[in-house]
């Protein structure tokens, strides 16, 4: 069809071209192009923009065919110059953005084109994603030379430039500088709610730059500060938080997101749920499932491997395994996170068996896979097989083991006494040891009494993290294990001259939806007195059934009686104990815990769980513990 027939152009080029725009597939359209360009409608510069525009859309883009055409036209206009420089700088490949950059560049150079408000934020999105501050300067330069530095797009992009780029003070002035302030005149108040979504964008991207910052008091203060929110501010702040480890703020500001009047969307749930899952809040997970069922969110791979993961770390994998079955797609990540799930919670044949499925259904397994293959072999003492995995993912599979591997193999080796093998594995990586490796032998010396080895493994790692306390602690431990009081105080007074502090056992148990946390011997908080009389009552109920505390793990020098004390008020007992007090019987009990469950706390929480007919399950730092009946889950291996 020939666009000249039309006397008066359409609002949008593509309504000339309906033979493009109906185009289904990249060969259906190749083969339009070639007609237009054998009928020489191509050289009609709004046919030659359309065919630009088709093969640089998202849904579409071929950025090697769009660069042709766009080469091959005569005289591009404003449309073509920024349909090819948003192509590129939309694209993740490296070099793209930098070439939109150069693309631009021509364009200003060009005399019988100018860019406008379309062409701007492309480009700025190109000098945020590639660091190029210079750029961005001058760019800001063109902006302003344009009389573009008040449309709110541009401006929003600038600001994000600035804030990509780590320059908070320039993007915090031309903040300011755009901020509208209110006037009583009813026209500027509706002139001000138009723009005031605008504006909301440019908060967002503020709150997004003091959180990529890590300067989340700033952050928290400007949203504060917000005249009105979105969904993406709450997501900004959630997500920020989560992602830096500050999970107990990302679920309080989850909470304040659900008593206001924005709906929490797919990203909130996505980028809560990790933050849940870390504390254990199997309730609050339930909530957010729910939610996305209620509301029509769909439970994606992505949402579906969030939730996956959150059953498993909240102690529920059998929920874990109803969300993975349910799944309309599975894909290398959820079939990682189920089998991850099932390692932590020592159920090893499972896991493996989950693996060869996923084989059978022909998903390729990731490196990550193998991570949580090997994992489970350890929690099971499967070492032949641990050996076998490792070896079929370097050989067979072409995997280069990642430290993460290795790890998993130092402490598979390691529980299961293999000493000598394991440090000879560290020695011989092709890949420098981190603490971490070290830090799994220094355990399993610590496990077997190696002290030689022990002492040996320690001071790698005081040379390699001086001021960590784990291997001090661990070192003195062995020592105290051995009666070696003199080489413990040693070790202590070494931490006291480093001013380096252990960290103390902290367990937190979730109840109608809220988090309560406890440290060893914690009476801080508001039911402290019940808390402690129900350890009273515990400690009396397991001495009737004949058990004795195991007081050669307490690495003190105390007498018995202060011995058997000290274990009495372990976080997760503290923990068990007011969950007993504040639910009705035989309800479960979930407890998540920062450290290593000790084996006093172990052999007592079987039989607390045969006392008072509860199932407990403890995580830990490595693992899960179901305790029922009298008996774990984990058959005394861990």
């Amino acid at each position: 069809m020939n666009s000249t027939i039309y006397t008066t152009p359409p609002s949008h080029p593509s309504s000339l071209f309906p033979n493009i725009t109906l185009c289904k597939t990249i060969k259906h359209f190749k083969q339009v192009h070639a007609h237009m360009i054998k009928t020489a409608q191509i050289h009609d510069p709004l046919a030659a923009a359309e065919v630009l525009r088709f093969c640089a859309l998202p849904n579409n883009r071929d950025i090697h065919y769009a660069r042709k055409v766009f080469d091959q036209m005569r005289q591009p206009n404003c449309f073509s110059w920024n349909t090819i420089i948003r192509a590129l700088a939309e694209s993740n490949d490296d070099g793209k953005p930098l070439a939109a950059l150069l693309f631009f560049f021509q364009m200003v150079c060009d005399a019988s084109v100018e860019p406008n408000q379309f062409t701007f934020p492309s480009v700025l999105k190109a000098c945020a994603q590639s660091s190029r501050l210079k750029e961005g300067m001058q760019v800001h330069g063109l902006v302003v030379k344009y009389g573009l530095d008040s449309d709110e797009f541009v401006v929003s992009n600038l600001v994000r430039m600035y804030v990509m780029c780590g320059v908070m003070k320039d993007a915090h002035l031309l903040f300011i500088r755009n901020l509208i302030e209110f006037d009583e005149g009813d026209e500027v108040v509706r002139n001000h709610k138009k723009k005031e979504e605008g504006n909301v964008v440019l908060w967002n991207v503020m709150v997004d730059g003091y959180v990529r910052l890590g300067e989340f008091g700033a952050a928290r203060e400007l949203f504060d500060s917000m005249p009105q929110r979105t969904a993406v501010s709450w997501n900004v702040l959630i997500s920020g938080y989560a992602q830096n480890g500050l999970f107990k703020e990302a679920i309080e500001m989850f909470r304040e997101m659900q008593m206001g009047d924005v709906c929490p969307n797919y990203v909130t749930l996505v980028s809560v749920l990790p933050a849940i899952s870390r504390f254990g809040a199997l309730e609050l997970g339930k909530w957010v499932h729910l939610y996305a069922e209620k509301n029509g969110i769909e439970i994606d791979d992505v949402l579906g491997s969030a939730l996956v993961d959150m059953y498993s770390k909240c102690g529920s994998i059998e929920k874990a395994l109803q969300v993975f079955e349910r799944l309309p797609r599975k894909n290398a990540i959820t079939w990682s996170t189920i089998i991850g799930g099932l390692a932590m919670h020592g159920r090893a044949n499972d896991a493996l068996d989950y693996f060869s499925m996923m084989e059978r259904s022909g998903v390729t397994p990731s490196d990550v896979t193998y991570i949580g293959v090997l994992s489970a072999c350890s929690h099971a003492g499967l070492v032949d097989k641990g050996r076998s995995f490792f070896s079929h993912m370097v050989k067979a599979v072409g995997f280069e083991p990642r430290i993460e591997h290795y790890g998993c193999m130092v402490d598979l080796l390691g529980r299961a006494g293999h000493l000598e093998e394991a440090e000879e594995l560290i020695l011989n990586m092709p890949i420098k040891p981190d603490d971490v490796i070290w830090k799994a032998l220094l355990g399993a010396c610590k496990i077997h009494g190696n002290i030689e080895m022990g002492r040996r493994v320690a001071e790698v790692l005081m040379d390699m993290v001086p001021h960590d306390s784990g291997s001090y602690v661990a070192l003195s431990n062995m020592y105290a294990s051995s009666g070696n009081w003199e080489a413990v105080a040693d070790v202590r007074l070494m931490m006291k001259e480093m001013d380096i502090r252990k960290d103390p056992g902290c367990s937190w148990i979730e109840l109608d939806g809220e988090i309560h946390e406890f440290l060893v011997d914690d009476d801080s908080h508001s039911r402290a007195k019940e808390i402690h009389s129900m350890l009273d009552e515990i400690a009396n109920q397991l001495r009737l059934i004949g058990y004795r505390p195991d007081t050669s793990k307490v690495l003190l020098n105390l007498d018995e009686e202060e011995k058997e004390s000290a274990l009495q008020y372990h976080s997760e007992k503290i923990a068990v104990a007011f969950g007993l007090i504040c639910t009705s019987p035989h309800t479960p009990l979930w407890v998540v815990k920062n450290l290593r469950i000790c084996e006093d706390c172990h052999s007592s929480m079987k039989l607390i769980s045969k006392i008072y007919k509860r199932k407990i399950i403890i995580r830990d730092r490595k693992r899960f513990h179901h305790f029922e009946h009298g008996f774990c889950s984990c058959k005394d291996y861990w």
